[in-house]
């Protein structure tokens, strides 16, 4: 046991265990408690010594699940009886995720934290060689949560119609006819589009469209996906014809 108590803020990636970085794996190996999610792929628990205990702590839609509260609480019981504990998390832990909630809360307790960055799902689309930006095409990129809070799609997601950028939408499948209505409205229905479905795992595939296509495309895709929208998708698009509707993750 630790002589002091610490909290480490560890970012999982995208699925793919290999993704993970190496200061990530070693917090993993160091943790005497592990508080891990969902999209946490569990052969990352291979890292950790056989004496850690692992708690998970997932929250899915219509499944038991932890609250913040909860996690939150978890966290700081176990660091104040001087144990490192490490919260592993989806992606990274700043990025759509409620990193930043859990750090100050632990600091509030007095608590020293740590952060471990991980590889983000935006990274995603290069996974698959789909650039989200190209030179002479596009001069930014926009990561959006589709899904607000309190369930709407994001007003931010307007703008994001509006702009020229590519344009990465998180937890959009269920807002996905909404978002194309949103970009009709625009005249942009031959804009492409890419939706990355469990992207990086051996399961994952790349479903490809337009804005008037997608939508018939996309019946019965499994989440957590990416909708990816913009003139950049379809640079991929145009050099790597011709494309099935499912393209296979890469091995």
């Amino acid at each position: 046991m630790s002589n002091s108590g610490r909290l480490t803020l560890v970012g999982a990636g995208p699925g793919d265990p290999d993704l993970i970085t190496i200061k990530g794996a070693k917090a993993i190996a160091s943790a005497e408690v592990i508080l891990y999610d969902a999209l946490v792929n569990k052969e990352l628990l291979k890292y950790a010594v056989k004496s850690s205990k692992k708690i998970y702590v997932g929250k899915r839609s219509g499944k038991h699940s932890s609250t913040q509260d909860e996690i939150n609480q978890l966290i700081v019981e176990h660091a104040l009886q001087g144990k490192h504990v490490v919260r592993l998390k989806g992606g990274d832990p700043f990025i759509f995720a409620r990193g930043k909630e859990e750090l100050d809360y632990a600091e509030s307790f007095g608590i020293s934290t740590d952060v471990v960055i991980g590889i983000s799902s935006v990274n995603l689309p290069g996974y698959y060689g789909i650039p989200l930006t190209t030179r002479g095409v596009n001069e930014s990129f926009w990561v959006v949560t589709a899904t607000t809070r309190n369930g709407e799609l994001s007003k931010d997601a307007h703008l994001a119609a509006q702009s020229s950028a590519t344009v990465v939408f998180f937890m959009g499948l269920k807002k996905l006819k909404e978002i194309v209505a949103l970009y009709s409205a625009f005249n942009k229905e031959h804009l492409p589009v890419a939706i990355i479905s469990q992207g990086s795992l051996p399961t994952g595939s790349v479903v490809e469209g337009t804005i008037e296509t997608i939508v018939e495309k996309s019946h019965d895709i499994p989440a957590p996906a990416l909708i990816v929208i913009g003139e950049s998708v379809g640079e991929y698009l145009n050099t790597h014809q011709p494309v099935p509707v499912h393209v296979q993750a890469r091995s």
